[in-house]
């Protein structure tokens, strides 16, 4: 058998895989619009979703030329020297885009595959180069210079473009229908739908129509001829159309407007991103096509053919849009990067998933200055008129936006990008779609003083995702494409391992894992999807909540003193996710206490008053054990001197009494027998008080001594101190639990 079958074949397989690492990555693109404003149930965006890009996946045939001669000369290379250039491509591009989704963090495939060429790309033409004792000056012969830059700069651009035209129709749009939207949309609401489906049926249809696999010549030169008609008599009908549902069925257009456009961006982004996915592949098949029929050495072969226009087969690009919409259905990590996305464009305070930093930080007080020399210069009857179209409106639906933004990002998004693929410019549509949602944000002043910061920590964090993503994937495929180079089949050997762990990890490992933390954030945040709750429903959720926390912070205590004082650096570090899990639990539980009052049924002010000292509480246990766990970590990690025999046996008599103490709190809290543990936890609380006051003594008597160093002393009374915190607020938490369960249901 040919051994170039297996390369093929291997490329196939990563075509295959890098689908659904890809579309995972690139889900947000068009999802999150129509999630963040909840249009519909999370079946039917879907369905808008998976049918977008299916049918997009036909429209991408004409950006199949820029993986095989966009970025580089193939006459330059023979087949035995491109076909391992393209299998460098694939194995970093799968690599890399693996690890950003594990982050949750969205990065551009195209800005991905772009640099992946034009590594593997150097790395093969500076071999070629050292062979032929030529100089540096010879890469401009095997580069495409000149297109990689307009390509890389055509990028770069789409992120101011995207972001300013945000801003722009975004404000435009804002002062025209306002936050109370259902009022004047019953007069533009139709108008306004038949602009934006009108725009989406002319960039998606008519001027991507070019890239179609199965579009004729003659239907092209009828939609060139007949342009101008067939855009009037788009708006004309749509608007009518839209305008009639309004009056007899009371259809919200911007519903229809939101889905649309989800289906319409889902398909830009397959006609545009495709290429990212399986275009190399389909090269290396095409290439070794030509290599097959020649009857010519695969040393010899030039692949000019490369060279030549290719229409990609239709049943390609409708198995590669299959792949893509079954992943998108069934993929968990496409959610935890739609979930960066939303958080950072969401119209109300949430948990913030990034701090702040120093440049959000001068940023923000810089817009603030600006902002206050716009405010000096603009009539203050006009501010006034125009602060009242962006007064929010608080109501009652937990939405990230309403459907006036979700439409504006769609509408502007999809236009931008099916703009690029007909002018067949690989455009970054993660930049476009991320960067088009930011600049409505910041036109809607969802990033107030209280969000600033974070929101745009997020988004530069983001952005420094992506030019992370081209550096890492210009290193990476041209490392890989030289350790090809030089090891040939045992180095593709090793290649196949490490792709074939990544693909594991994500397909099972991940995914599980994924799973688990989607079915325990929905436990977590189940009070916040209803409009109002009952005391007693919070009382419930709660303690189930305080139970687990308590759970988990006796055991992490345990494990965290019993090996560190066993000096088991391994295992202690085994419990890092724990305990930082632990930690973000409470944190989110305080976190979320705000809207869980606000949802209240009536008055319920007592009720509060406890809920929120039993939250607190629950917040500083997890506080106590991470500020244990993390100097006794960072001491052992550090090899300094162990803990003493003496030590030892005083933290080990301390643990075993927490461990007494923890048992007796969470039989209390699980069977909620306040009346009857009251006075023995209690006294139980006096020994284990009794106990560190000793320890102290005995510390600072070696202290006195100097029998013990200065971080030995430091980190003991550190576990005396934490300990001590963590007793205190375990009974506090149970008092304001019996005080809470007292006052909601009325018993001991």
């Amino acid at each position: 058998m040919d051994s170039y079958i297996i390369l093929v074949a291997f490329l196939l397989l990563l075509a295959f895989f890098d689908l659904m690492v890809g579309v995972s990555n690139d889900a947000s693109n068009f999802l999150n619009s129509a999630i963040g404003s909840k249009v519909a149930s999370f079946r039917t965006i879907m369905i808008f979703a998976c049918l977008g890009v299916v049918i997009g996946a036909t429209f991408s045939s004409g950006m199949m030329d820029i993986a095989r001669n966009g970025l580089f000369d193939p006459e330059k290379f023979y087949f035995s020297e491109i076909i391992w250039i393209f299998v460098g491509v694939m194995v970093a591009d799968v690599v890399l885009l693996d690890i950003f989704n594990s982050f949750g963090l969205p990065t551009s495939t195209t800005v991905s595959i772009v640099f992946d060429i034009l590594g593997a790309s150097l790395a093969m033409a500076l071999y070629k180069i050292s062979k032929s004792d030529g100089g540096f000056t010879e890469l401009g012969a095997y580069i495409n210079t000149e297109k990689a830059l307009a390509i890389i700069s055509g990028i770069l651009i789409s992120v101011v473009v995207a972001f300013i035209s945000g801003i722009i129709v975004q404000w435009v749009v804002r002062v025209i229908f306002s936050f109370d939207y259902r009022k004047s949309y019953k007069y533009f609401g139709s108008v306004f739908g038949g602009i934006a489906i009108t725009a989406i049926v002319y960039f998606m249809i008519m001027k991507g129509a070019k890239g179609a696999s199965f579009m004729k010549d003659e239907y092209l030169e009828f939609i060139t001829a007949h342009n101008f008609r067939l855009l009037v008599g788009n708006f004309v009908c749509w608007t009518i159309i839209l305008q009639l549902l309004m009056w007899i069925f009371k259809t919200n257009v911007l519903k229809i407007v939101i889905l649309v456009g989800t289906f319409a961006l889902a398909m830009a982004f397959a006609g545009n991103d495709l290429v990212n996915f399986i275009g190399v592949p389909l090269a290396g098949l095409e290439s070794y096509k030509v290599y097959a029929a020649s009857g010519v050495a695969d040393s010899s072969l030039v692949m000019n053919a490369l060279k030549d226009p290719v229409n990609t087969p239709t049943v390609f690009l409708l198995i590669a849009g299959l792949v893509m919409a079954a992943t998108l259905v069934f993929s968990r990590r496409a959610r935890k990067v739609i979930d960066t996305t939303v958080n950072l464009s969401r119209q109300d305070a949430v948990e913030e998933q990034f701090d702040s930093t120093l440049l959000a930080r001068s940023l923000v007080r810089g817009s603030l200055n600006l902002s206050g020399f716009f405010e000096s210069i603009v009539p203050r009857r006009w501010r006034k008129r125009i602060d009242r179209r962006f007064r929010h409106k608080q109501t009652d639906e937990d939405v990230a936006f309403d459907q006036v933004r979700a439409s504006v990002n769609l509408v502007v998004a999809s236009i931008l990008i099916a703009s690029a693929t007909s002018l067949k410019l690989p455009l970054s549509t993660t930049y476009v779609t991320f960067m088009v949602a930011m600049g409505s944000s910041l036109a809607d002043r969802a990033w107030d003083r209280e969000t600033a910061v974070y929101r745009i920590t997020g988004v530069i964090t983001v952005i420094g995702g992506w030019f992370i993503t081209a550096i890492s994937a210009f290193t990476m495929s041209c490392l890989i494409t030289g350790f090809l180079i030089w090891g040939k089949w045992i180095a593709f050997a090793i290649c196949i391992s490490v792709v074939g762990y990544f693909m594991f990890r994500s397909l099972f490992v991940s995914e599980k894992e994924e799973k688990e933390k989607e079915q325990k954030k929905k436990k977590d945040v189940a009070l916040l999807n209803v409009k109002s709750i009952t005391a007693a429903k919070v009382f419930e959720s709660c303690n189930e909540q305080i139970v687990s926390a308590s759970i988990s912070a006796s055991k992490l205590y345990y494990l965290t003193l019993n090996n560190f004082l066993a000096n088991k650096r391994k295992a202690l570090k085994g419990l890092h996710d724990d305990v930082y899990e632990l930690s973000g639990q409470t944190k989110e539980l305080k976190n979320n206490s705000y809207k869980v009052i606000t949802k209240l049924q009536g008055d319920a002010m007592e009720s509060s008053q406890y809920y929120v000292q039993v939250v607190d509480a629950t917040r500083e246990i997890g506080n106590s054990v991470f500020h244990i766990y993390k100097p006794a970590y960072e001491y052992l990690d550090n090899n300094h001197t162990p803990f003493s025999a003496v030590q030892t046996t005083e933290l080990t008599e301390l643990n075993d009494e927490i461990s007494v103490f923890f048992n007796m709190i969470l039989h209390t809290l699980k069977n909620r027998k306040y009346e009857n543990s009251s006075e023995e936890i209690r006294k139980r609380k006096v020994s284990v008080l009794a106990l560190l006051d000793i320890l102290q003594r005995k510390q600072l008597k070696r202290i006195k001594r100097q029998e013990v160093s200065t971080r030995n002393s430091v980190l003991y009374l550190n576990i005396l101190n934490e300990t001590k915190n963590l007793t205190l607020f375990t009974v506090s938490l149970v008092k304001a639990n019996r005080n809470f369960y007292q006052t909601v249901l009325g018993k001991w």
